[in-house]
């Protein structure tokens, strides 16, 4: 049986016994020359492949020379990359340090609250959209505290170029800038900016914050759509349960006395959310946030990403202890016709809006 690997040494043939002697031994010997030599050819074309590869995978250089015994070898380029350090983040600038007042609307749109702004902005058109929430947000020139003052959604008062009307109609009536001009000329001040979302926006956003935890003062059940009980004490609120907390005033025997003050509690769980473990101290963190509130937030014309994130930045050392909490005041309910409305005490808003201008609106608040 033959051998699978070819004949052995033992089996090749002596140049005596071959019958063509001395030629069979130079042609035997000079084969395995050209074979050896062959094989080196080999070696050295699969070594330098290698080298280029591996130079080209480490920095992407050219395979520098081979160096001579005598020569200085050049450094060569290692096989692993280098990893440089990504740059610093761009500083956010400094807001200047000066009182503002934040106008924030949460509207009871159950469609897109942006477009329908846009279109009654841009043609005059009613919308299908009322505040539902409106809130004051004063900051003060040291931005460690924030004062919230409610302002009830049926309050009737004289919107401009429309009359007299509850004030949640501003918004279906001329958009986030109409309802901007009644605060300012209710309470006599300037608004900074102005913040709106409505009810999906909202759900999204508490969720992407991974929800919310809010103290709960007066325990009930909603009267919305998943019946959403409400335990005294903490409970931790994802975005169905917090928005289903925030509409509610039909559990309550005061109705949208209560409402209110659940939603500056809510207002005051978001900013604690927000501000945790020093969250707003870092710039990503905070462009990362107005980026993932994009989506859902409507502002007035001139507050872009840029200024969100300015503002944000602004409250990095804001203490949420320090967050007050009042709601405008009022004469009382009635009817306008047959709509149920609560009458401004003008006095008392004349104070509350003095209080603003100068910057003690804190030491009116509980």
């Amino acid at each position: 049986m033959s051998d699978p690997a070819g004949p052995g040494p033992e089996s090749q043939p002596s140049p005596e016994s071959h019958p063509h002697g001395d030629a069979w031994h130079q042609m035997f010997h000079g084969r395995r020359r050209w074979i050896a030599a062959l094989l080196a050819v080999a070696l050295v074309a699969t070594a330098v492949v290698v080298i280029f590869n591996l130079n080209r995978a480490g920095t992407g250089a050219a395979p520098a020379a081979s160096p001579t015994a005598t020569a200085t070898p050049s450094a060569t380029p290692s096989a692993t990359p280098t990893k440089t350090k990504p740059p610093a983040p761009a500083p956010i600038p400094e807001l200047r340090a000066v009182p503002m007042n934040v106008l924030v609307i949460g509207s009871d749109s159950r469609a897109n609250a942006r477009k329908q702004a846009a279109h009654t902005a841009a043609t005059g058109e009613a919308s299908d959209q009322r505040a539902d929430t409106l809130m004051v947000v004063h900051v003060p020139a040291d931005r460690r505290s924030l004062t919230l003052i409610s302002i009830n959604r049926d309050t009737w008062v004289e919107v401009p170029g429309v009359g007299g009307a509850k004030i949640n109609a501003s918004l279906e009536r001329g958009g986030i800038d109409l309802v901007q001009r009644t605060v300012e000329q209710l309470l006599g001040i300037r608004i900074a900016h102005t913040l709106m979302m409505d009810f999906h926006g909202f759900r999204v956003l508490t969720d992407r914050l991974g929800g919310i935890d809010v103290n709960v003062a007066t325990p009930f059940q909603s009267t919305h759509e998943t019946r959403h009980v409400f335990k005294a004490g903490v409970n931790h609120l994802n975005g169905q349960a917090a928005l289903e907390f925030a509409r509610e005033r039909y559990a309550f025997a005061d109705g949208d006395f209560q409402r209110v003050r659940n939603q500056q509690t809510l207002l005051s769980a978001i900013l604690a959310r927000l501000t945790a473990r020093g969250a707003l101290n870092n710039v990503t963190a905070v462009r990362a946030l107005v980026d993932m509130a994009s989506c859902c937030l409507t502002v007035n014309k001139g507050f872009d990403p840029a200024q969100v994130a300015i503002l944000a930045y602004s409250l990095r050392n804001l203490d949420v202890k320090a967050v007050r909490s009042m709601t405008l005041p009022n004469a009382g309910m009635g009817y306008v016709g047959e709509q149920s409305v609560i009458f401004p005490d003008y006095d008392a808003i004349a104070r509350v809006g003095a209080a603003l201008r100068s910057g003690r609106v804190a030491q009116l608040a509980g």
